[in-house]
């Protein structure tokens, strides 16, 4: 079946193609299948799931890659596809060649990070909602920081949370006592371009040793954001996290506002 699929994909997406293309399954994370597929010396890679479970995921995704890659800051797979066959969403993106970290591999990825995070939005959110993972993410525009987090990031979870019976109602409220103090203990910053999900599992090492961001959950939010995401794991250097404050200084505290 997976063979099977992955040929037809390949046929819809390359039908110029007159040789049986090599199919090779590969990770697709936990919620979706993939495999590498192969025309001679050109690789692709393309991961697939169910389009009635999570409506619209691969069309989404492909946005927010192709809004990082317009950014020119950091190396993120390109685009080649996206679509539909039958019951079955997938995406197909350039296969991207993993290797062994480069010299400096942590400062420059510091430092594009941080490029990343320059781009900036008059408001906090996305012009669409998407999914971090396999959740819902909203996303509706708004100018306060502490206003979107609660009302977009916080309340939504809490929500999904109770209603599937995980969590006790005191802690609901010991999260509106909270949401009152938001705004005296994150500092105001503008809206930055974020990745979203940006733990150790999104990011690749590319041929040449540099860093690739796959997997977004993109937003304009509070750059702290994937900084804590990225603690929250592990996996990250602490010589990243000094280059991206020389390239773009984070303000006092922020180490201590992670938990947040």
């Amino acid at each position: 079946m997976e063979q099977s699929l992955v040929r037809e994909i390949a046929q819809t997406i390359f039908p110029e193609e007159t040789n049986y293309p090599k199919i090779s399954h590969v990770s697709g994370g936990d919620i979706n299948q993939a495999a590498r597929i192969s025309f001679g010396s050109n690789h692709f890679f393309v991961k697939w799931n169910s389009n009635s479970k999570y409506p619209r995921m691969f069309e989404l995704e492909a946005n927010g890659l192709n809004a990082m890659r317009e950014t020119k800051t950091i190396r993120i797979p390109e685009v080649v596809a996206t679509g539909e066959i039958d019951t079955v969403a997938f995406l197909v993106l350039e296969m991207i060649e993993t290797s062994t970290k480069r010299e400096g591999f942590w400062q420059a990825f510091g430092e594009q990070l941080a490029g990343l995070h320059k781009n900036t939005h008059k408001l906090f959110g996305w012009h669409e909602d998407n999914y971090i993972g396999s959740l819902f993410q909203s996303n509706s525009r708004l100018r306060n920081w502490s206003d979107f987090y609660v009302m977009n990031r916080l309340d939504l979870q809490l929500e999904f949370a109770f209603n599937d019976k995980k969590i006790h109602p005191s802690i609901s409220r010991a999260f509106n006592k909270l949401y009152g103090k938001l705004d005296e203990l994150v500092p105001e910053e503008a809206p930055a371009l974020i990745h979203g999900d940006l733990w150790s599992g999104n990011y690749l090492v590319g041929e040449k040793g540099e860093p690739v961001l796959i997997d977004p959950a993109v937003y304009y939010g509070h750059r702290e954001m994937d900084l804590a995401m990225m603690h929250l794991f592990g996996g990250f250097d602490a010589e990243l996290f000094k280059s991206y404050d020389a390239a773009f200084p984070l303000q006092q505290g922020w180490q201590e506002r992670l938990p947040i």
